[in-house]
């Protein structure tokens, strides 16, 4: 018992000075039955009690709860204290129970009782706060909620941590707009899940920026890349009509564009896309051609419908006489188009029975005229018209008119100036 006793002595005369360990010593000092154990014990949570600071980052195992926190076992047989306003509540209750694991932040290194003070809110920023700078090194798309805005942009909810997107990054936000269109804007996206980009990030600074516009410009870009993997020549794809030009309409198949020529657009003849389509239009097309190597892809709007030469000759038959406007005038004749998508050729020798030089002198664009069908190749989508066959049998009919009438008395100018004379 003297070796006992001497240590407790030794040790009060070598370690350091703090007020609890004074105690001890001196407790030891007049109670020898404090044995070495007794004071080891102290020492290792005086020791954890110094080590455990502000902002550390601690785990530890949930013994008690009760309604006003939480009493965690963080190691070292020490206890800390989760205060009810620094866990997140589930229906306005705490979402713990004894034996859960859980990681917390220190917020204050005791309280009164002489227990540490730790936060579940905080921890959670702090594990966001990591995430995300891996997320920013890597250049990694991830989704935040909008739950506020300013002037200047929106503040999102991303992992834990608020953000701010400036009002240059947001996607569905014209430029030029009036300061309330675009308060009325912003004020309509709170709640909503967008995906962002983290292009700027500062941890002592609580800076967090992220942008909209850059998450969705690679987010399509990967779409795009996958869209061509898949695509195959020939097959049918639903889309929408993003942008019109003069040389043809944009479809975006879900990541990517793909361009329909003007002459892709219908059977029949097309001047500009606006004639077939709007912006906006949903639209099922088909895929003509995939360049993966450009990555541009060629679609088609009248290959989806029949092709209307595919029954022409069951329709039409030389012969016939039908109903045609005059589309184009060309120095060798005019084209007429008999139904939508099928445009036959009136030779300039088959639109009058006179010598002419243009068909401007017998016929004009936009006008409805009767004419045969002289010729059929359906082949090479061809068909022969003719005016003045039809204006001939015309004449004919009027000429045997005439020859029916036998003896009726002359009523022309010439008739009423021989009986004069007589």
């Amino acid at each position: 018992m003297e070796e006992g006793g001497q240590g407790p002595e030794e040790q009060t005369r070598t370690a350091s000075t703090p007020e609890s360990t004074q105690q001890q010593n001196q407790a030891t000092a007049s109670n020898p039955a404090l044995d070495m154990g007794a004071l080891l014990e102290q020492y290792e949570q005086d020791s954890q009690r110094a080590q455990v600071r502000r902002n550390d980052f601690v785990e530890g195992t949930v013994v008690m709860v009760d309604r006003d926190g939480v009493l965690v076992d963080i190691g070292g047989k020490m206890e800390a204290v989760i205060p009810r306003g620094e866990i997140p509540l589930e229906d306005d209750e705490i979402p713990l129970k004894r034996g859960d694991h859980i990681g917390a932040v220190v917020i204050a290194g005791e309280n009164s009782e002489g227990r540490p003070v730790l936060s579940i809110h905080r921890a959670k920023a702090e594990v966001g706060w990591r995430d995300l700078q891996t997320k920013f090194d890597t250049g990694e798309i991830l989704d935040g909620e909008v739950v506020d805005y300013n002037k200047g942009g929106l503040i999102v909810l991303v992992d834990g941590v608020r953000g701010f997107v400036p009002l240059s990054q947001i996607v569905d936000l014209k430029r030029g707009g009036s300061e309330e269109q675009v308060d009325e804007k912003l004020k309509a996206m709170r709640g909503q899940q967008l995906f962002l980009k983290v292009i700027e990030i500062q941890r002592r600074r609580n800076r967090l920026i992220l942008s909209e516009r850059a998450a969705s410009q690679e987010r399509r870009s990967q779409l795009k890349d996958q869209l061509l993997a898949e695509l195959q020549q020939g097959e049918i794809r639903h889309g929408r009509v993003s942008s019109l030009t003069d040389f043809g309409a944009f479809v975006d198949l879900g990541g990517a564009d793909g361009l329909i020529h003007l002459s892709e657009l219908s059977w029949g003849q097309v001047v500009h896309p606006s004639q077939v389509l709007k912006v906006g239009q949903d639209v099922d097309v088909r895929v003509v051609g995939v360049d993966r190597d450009n990555k541009k892809i060629a679609l088609s709007l009248k290959q989806v419908e029949e092709n209307p030469w595919s029954r022409i000759e069951e329709k039409y038959h030389i012969g016939d006489t039908v109903t045609a406007k005059v589309t184009k005038l060309a120095q060798f004749g005019a084209f007429a188009e008999i139904e939508p998508g099928v445009e036959g050729l009136v030779h300039i020798s088959e639109l009058s029975e006179e010598r002419i030089t243009h068909p401007k002198q017998v016929v004009r664009e936009g006008e409805d005229v009767q004419v045969k069908v002289i010729k059929i190749d359906s082949q090479r989508h061809r068909i022969g018209l003719s005016l003045r066959q039809v204006e001939y049998a015309a004449g004919d009919d009027e000429f045997g008119a005439f020859e029916d009438w036998g003896d009726a008395p002359d009523t022309s100018a010439a008739g009423d100036a021989a009986q004069a004379t007589a």
